[in-house]
Protein backbone atom coordinates (compact mmCIF):
# COMPACT_ATOMS: atom_id res chain seq x y z
CA UNK A 1 0.00 0.00 0.00
CA UNK A 2 2.68 2.45 0.71
CA UNK A 3 4.36 2.33 -2.50
CA UNK A 4 1.37 2.59 -4.17
CA UNK A 5 0.55 5.77 -2.29
CA UNK A 6 3.59 6.93 -3.41
CA UNK A 7 3.31 6.17 -7.49
CA UNK A 8 0.11 8.36 -6.86
CA UNK A 9 1.95 11.58 -4.96
CA UNK A 10 4.62 10.41 -8.24
CA UNK A 11 1.63 10.81 -11.07
CA UNK A 12 0.99 14.53 -9.59
CA UNK A 13 4.38 15.64 -9.48
CA UNK A 14 5.14 14.31 -12.93
CA UNK A 15 1.79 16.08 -14.49
CA UNK A 16 2.52 19.43 -12.53
CA UNK A 17 6.42 19.27 -13.69
CA UNK A 18 5.56 19.56 -17.08
CA UNK A 19 3.83 22.75 -17.39
CA UNK A 20 5.67 25.44 -18.91
CA UNK A 21 8.44 27.19 -16.75
CA UNK A 22 7.29 30.75 -16.87
CA UNK A 23 4.23 29.31 -15.33
CA UNK A 24 6.25 27.31 -12.79
CA UNK A 25 8.02 30.27 -11.53
CA UNK A 26 4.47 32.57 -11.43
CA UNK A 27 3.08 30.14 -9.19
CA UNK A 28 6.48 29.56 -7.16
CA UNK A 29 6.21 33.48 -6.96
CA UNK A 30 2.80 33.19 -5.85
CA UNK A 31 3.36 30.75 -3.28
CA UNK A 32 6.06 33.12 -2.00
CA UNK A 33 4.10 36.34 -1.81
CA UNK A 34 1.19 33.59 0.41
CA UNK A 35 3.62 32.54 3.01
CA UNK A 36 4.59 36.23 3.45
CA UNK A 37 1.25 37.69 2.97
CA UNK A 38 0.29 34.91 6.11
CA UNK A 39 3.25 34.69 7.53
CA UNK A 40 3.24 30.88 7.31
CA UNK A 41 6.08 28.61 9.26
CA UNK A 42 8.40 28.62 6.52
CA UNK A 43 8.72 32.67 6.93
CA UNK A 44 8.52 32.50 10.53
CA UNK A 45 11.61 30.13 10.53
CA UNK A 46 13.56 31.86 8.07
CA UNK A 47 12.78 35.25 9.57
CA UNK A 48 13.86 33.98 13.04
CA UNK A 49 16.91 32.43 11.51
CA UNK A 50 18.12 36.42 9.73
CA UNK A 51 17.34 37.80 13.87
CA UNK A 52 19.82 34.63 14.70
CA UNK A 53 22.40 35.39 12.66
CA UNK A 54 22.35 38.94 11.40
CA UNK A 55 20.79 40.86 14.16
CA UNK A 56 22.33 44.36 12.85
CA UNK A 57 19.82 44.01 10.09
CA UNK A 58 17.34 47.12 9.77
CA UNK A 59 13.80 45.58 9.95
CA UNK A 60 13.29 46.86 6.35
CA UNK A 61 16.38 45.27 5.19
CA UNK A 62 15.70 41.47 7.11
CA UNK A 63 12.15 41.44 5.65
CA UNK A 64 13.58 42.60 1.86
CA UNK A 65 16.01 39.54 2.13
CA UNK A 66 13.19 37.39 3.57
CA UNK A 67 11.35 38.03 0.26
CA UNK A 68 14.24 36.57 -1.95
CA UNK A 69 14.72 33.70 0.39
CA UNK A 70 10.94 32.49 -0.06
CA UNK A 71 11.14 33.09 -3.93
CA UNK A 72 14.02 30.73 -4.11
CA UNK A 73 12.98 28.47 -1.90
CA UNK A 74 9.49 27.72 -3.97
CA UNK A 75 11.39 27.82 -7.31
CA UNK A 76 14.10 25.23 -6.10
CA UNK A 77 11.29 22.67 -4.88
CA UNK A 78 9.05 23.10 -8.31
CA UNK A 79 12.44 22.95 -9.73
CA UNK A 80 12.75 19.92 -8.04
CA UNK A 81 9.86 18.42 -9.58
CA UNK A 82 11.08 18.98 -13.10
CA UNK A 83 14.27 17.25 -11.90
CA UNK A 84 12.56 14.07 -10.43
CA UNK A 85 10.65 13.24 -13.43
CA UNK A 86 12.21 14.09 -16.62
CA UNK A 87 15.61 12.27 -18.25
CA UNK A 88 18.60 12.84 -16.00
CA UNK A 89 20.77 13.96 -19.45
CA UNK A 90 18.17 16.28 -19.84
CA UNK A 91 18.35 18.41 -16.42
CA UNK A 92 22.39 17.88 -17.16
CA UNK A 93 21.83 19.92 -19.76
CA UNK A 94 20.70 22.77 -17.49
CA UNK A 95 23.81 22.68 -16.04
CA UNK A 96 26.03 25.38 -17.78
CA UNK A 97 29.29 25.69 -16.04
CA UNK A 98 30.99 23.72 -13.99
CA UNK A 99 33.92 24.89 -11.64
CA UNK A 100 36.50 22.43 -9.81
CA UNK A 101 35.61 18.91 -11.72
CA UNK A 102 39.82 18.63 -12.47
CA UNK A 103 39.42 18.60 -8.63
CA UNK A 104 36.41 15.61 -8.45
CA UNK A 105 38.25 13.61 -11.44
CA UNK A 106 41.62 13.50 -9.58
CA UNK A 107 39.88 12.80 -6.29
CA UNK A 108 38.35 9.38 -8.12
CA UNK A 109 41.60 8.24 -9.97
CA UNK A 110 43.31 8.50 -6.60
CA UNK A 111 41.16 5.56 -5.45
CA UNK A 112 41.13 6.96 -1.32
CA UNK A 113 37.83 7.03 -1.27
CA UNK A 114 35.94 10.44 -1.64
CA UNK A 115 33.42 12.24 0.58
CA UNK A 116 31.03 15.21 -1.07
CA UNK A 117 29.78 17.30 1.40
CA UNK A 118 26.73 18.83 0.32
CA UNK A 119 25.43 22.16 2.21
CA UNK A 120 21.46 22.63 1.01
CA UNK A 121 22.52 25.38 -1.03
CA UNK A 122 20.99 26.37 -4.57
CA UNK A 123 19.60 23.03 -5.79
CA UNK A 124 21.05 19.53 -4.44
CA UNK A 125 19.07 17.17 -6.23
CA UNK A 126 20.89 18.29 -9.50
CA UNK A 127 23.70 17.70 -7.97
CA UNK A 128 22.73 13.86 -7.16
CA UNK A 129 22.42 13.59 -10.50
CA UNK A 130 25.39 15.14 -11.56
CA UNK A 131 27.93 13.16 -9.16
CA UNK A 132 25.59 10.08 -10.40
CA UNK A 133 26.52 10.56 -14.07
CA UNK A 134 30.23 10.79 -12.81
CA UNK A 135 30.70 7.75 -10.74
CA UNK A 136 28.38 5.49 -8.59
CA UNK A 137 28.01 6.64 -5.34
CA UNK A 138 26.13 6.26 -1.88
CA UNK A 139 24.15 9.09 -0.50
CA UNK A 140 23.19 9.41 3.06
CA UNK A 141 19.51 10.80 4.15
CA UNK A 142 17.69 11.17 7.15
CA UNK A 143 13.82 9.66 6.34
CA UNK A 144 10.48 11.44 6.64
CA UNK A 145 8.46 10.47 9.58
CA UNK A 146 6.06 9.65 6.95
CA UNK A 147 6.53 5.69 5.32
CA UNK A 148 5.09 7.09 2.15
CA UNK A 149 6.84 10.23 1.81
CA UNK A 150 9.99 8.17 1.98
CA UNK A 151 8.70 6.01 -0.47
CA UNK A 152 8.18 8.55 -3.01
CA UNK A 153 11.32 10.24 -2.07
CA UNK A 154 13.45 6.73 -2.71
CA UNK A 155 11.03 6.39 -5.96
CA UNK A 156 11.74 10.28 -7.72
CA UNK A 157 15.60 9.56 -6.31
CA UNK A 158 15.87 6.61 -8.20
CA UNK A 159 15.44 8.13 -11.73
CA UNK A 160 19.00 9.95 -10.98
CA UNK A 161 20.34 8.23 -13.76
CA UNK A 162 24.32 6.07 -12.79
CA UNK A 163 23.95 3.92 -9.74
CA UNK A 164 23.28 5.08 -6.38
CA UNK A 165 22.44 3.73 -3.29
CA UNK A 166 20.03 5.57 -1.14
CA UNK A 167 21.34 5.06 2.56
CA UNK A 168 19.37 5.83 5.13
CA UNK A 169 20.94 7.50 8.62
CA UNK A 170 21.28 4.78 11.60
CA UNK A 171 23.94 2.96 12.27
CA UNK A 172 23.86 0.07 9.63
CA UNK A 173 24.23 2.77 7.16
CA UNK A 174 26.96 4.55 8.59
CA UNK A 175 28.46 1.02 8.34
CA UNK A 176 27.85 1.15 4.87
CA UNK A 177 29.36 3.63 4.33
CA UNK A 178 32.65 3.33 5.48
CA UNK A 179 33.04 0.42 4.20
CA UNK A 180 32.11 1.92 0.70
CA UNK A 181 34.99 4.43 1.50
CA UNK A 182 37.61 1.84 2.70
CA UNK A 183 36.90 0.37 -1.02
CA UNK A 184 37.66 3.08 -2.76
CA UNK A 185 33.64 4.76 -3.30
CA UNK A 186 32.48 7.62 -2.94
CA UNK A 187 29.59 9.02 -0.56
CA UNK A 188 27.44 11.51 -0.39
CA UNK A 189 26.56 13.53 3.09
CA UNK A 190 24.25 16.92 3.75
CA UNK A 191 26.62 17.88 6.47
CA UNK A 192 24.80 21.00 7.46
CA UNK A 193 21.62 19.09 9.52
CA UNK A 194 21.40 19.19 13.01
CA UNK A 195 22.33 15.60 14.72
CA UNK A 196 20.27 14.44 17.37
CA UNK A 197 21.68 15.46 20.66
CA UNK A 198 24.90 13.86 22.01
CA UNK A 199 25.68 13.16 18.24
CA UNK A 200 27.67 15.91 17.28
CA UNK A 201 29.39 18.64 18.70
CA UNK A 202 28.64 22.76 18.60
CA UNK A 203 30.85 25.06 16.57
CA UNK A 204 30.09 28.56 14.98
CA UNK A 205 27.85 28.68 12.02
CA UNK A 206 27.40 32.33 10.64
CA UNK A 207 28.55 33.37 14.45
CA UNK A 208 26.04 31.30 16.26
CA UNK A 209 27.04 27.87 18.14
CA UNK A 210 25.15 25.57 16.22
CA UNK A 211 25.02 21.70 16.88
CA UNK A 212 27.13 19.94 13.61
CA UNK A 213 27.56 16.47 12.89
CA UNK A 214 30.82 14.89 13.72
CA UNK A 215 30.18 11.79 11.27
CA UNK A 216 31.75 12.98 8.32
CA UNK A 217 34.80 14.18 9.56
CA UNK A 218 35.01 10.09 12.15
CA UNK A 219 34.60 8.82 8.32
CA UNK A 220 36.89 10.98 6.62
CA UNK A 221 39.54 10.03 9.51
CA UNK A 222 38.47 6.30 9.58
CA UNK A 223 38.40 5.70 6.23
CA UNK A 224 41.50 8.33 4.81
CA UNK A 225 39.24 9.70 2.13
CA UNK A 226 39.21 13.07 0.63
CA UNK A 227 36.33 15.41 1.47
CA UNK A 228 35.16 17.72 -1.42
CA UNK A 229 32.28 20.43 -1.00
CA UNK A 230 30.00 20.37 -4.04
CA UNK A 231 26.78 22.49 -4.60
CA UNK A 232 24.96 23.58 -7.48
CA UNK A 233 23.91 27.76 -7.73
CA UNK A 234 21.16 28.79 -9.66
CA UNK A 235 22.21 31.82 -12.14
CA UNK A 236 19.98 34.54 -12.24
CA UNK A 237 17.05 35.52 -14.98
CA UNK A 238 13.78 35.25 -16.03
CA UNK A 239 14.33 32.31 -18.53
CA UNK A 240 14.04 28.61 -17.87
CA UNK A 241 16.54 27.34 -14.44
CA UNK A 242 20.23 27.17 -15.24
CA UNK A 243 22.72 26.46 -13.13
CA UNK A 244 26.54 26.66 -12.53
CA UNK A 245 28.37 23.62 -10.15
CA UNK A 246 31.09 23.93 -7.99
CA UNK A 247 33.45 21.66 -6.51
CA UNK A 248 35.91 22.98 -4.21
CA UNK A 249 38.39 21.36 -1.34
CA UNK A 250 37.31 20.90 1.81
CA UNK A 251 40.55 22.37 4.45
CA UNK A 252 42.29 19.47 6.50
CA UNK A 253 41.14 19.95 9.82
CA UNK A 254 37.53 18.74 9.23
CA UNK A 255 38.96 15.05 9.55
CA UNK A 256 41.01 16.28 12.84
CA UNK A 257 41.22 13.80 15.49
CA UNK A 258 39.48 16.89 18.10
CA UNK A 259 35.90 16.85 17.17
CA UNK A 260 35.44 20.77 18.23
CA UNK A 261 38.23 21.62 15.20
CA UNK A 262 36.89 19.34 13.27
CA UNK A 263 33.56 20.70 12.83
CA UNK A 264 34.50 24.09 13.03
CA UNK A 265 36.36 23.74 10.10
CA UNK A 266 33.59 22.17 8.28
CA UNK A 267 31.15 24.63 9.04
CA UNK A 268 33.81 27.72 7.82
CA UNK A 269 33.86 26.11 4.84
CA UNK A 270 30.21 25.59 4.40
CA UNK A 271 29.72 29.00 5.32
CA UNK A 272 32.40 30.27 2.36
CA UNK A 273 30.00 28.13 0.04
CA UNK A 274 26.60 29.73 0.94
CA UNK A 275 28.45 33.48 1.06
CA UNK A 276 28.55 33.18 -2.85
CA UNK A 277 24.49 33.19 -2.84
CA UNK A 278 23.07 33.67 1.21
CA UNK A 279 19.70 33.79 -0.67
CA UNK A 280 19.56 30.03 -1.95
CA UNK A 281 20.39 28.37 1.04
CA UNK A 282 17.30 26.66 3.37
CA UNK A 283 17.33 29.20 5.49
CA UNK A 284 13.43 28.00 6.15
CA UNK A 285 15.37 24.66 8.02
CA UNK A 286 15.60 25.08 12.40
CA UNK A 287 19.89 24.91 12.42
CA UNK A 288 19.53 26.37 15.93
CA UNK A 289 17.00 24.27 17.71
CA UNK A 290 19.33 22.53 20.10
CA UNK A 291 21.75 24.77 22.30
CA UNK A 292 24.88 24.32 24.25
CA UNK A 293 24.50 22.63 27.32
CA UNK A 294 24.80 25.23 30.43
CA UNK A 295 24.45 28.07 27.84
CA UNK A 296 20.89 28.82 29.21
CA UNK A 297 19.75 29.50 25.75
CA UNK A 298 16.25 28.34 24.98
CA UNK A 299 15.16 26.78 21.73
CA UNK A 300 14.81 29.88 19.47
CA UNK A 301 12.29 28.63 17.52
CA UNK A 302 10.10 27.53 20.23
CA UNK A 303 7.63 30.70 20.13
CA UNK A 304 7.01 30.03 16.46
CA UNK A 305 4.90 26.99 17.25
Amino acid sequence: MTEFLATLLYAPAWLAARLPWPLLRALADALAWLWLRLDAREARVARRNLELIRPSLAPAERERLLGEIMCTTTRQALETLRLWTRPPARNLADIVEVHGEALFDAALRSGRGLIVAAPHLGNWELLNQWLAHKTPLAILYRPPESAVGEAFLRRARAHAGGQVEQVRAEAAGVRTLLKRLQKGGVVGILPDQQPKAGEGEFAPFFGKPALTMTLLSRLAARSGAQVLLAWCRRLPGKGAPRFTLHIASAPAQVADADPARAVAALNAALEAAIGQDFTQYQWTYKRYTLRPPGSGEDNPYRDLY
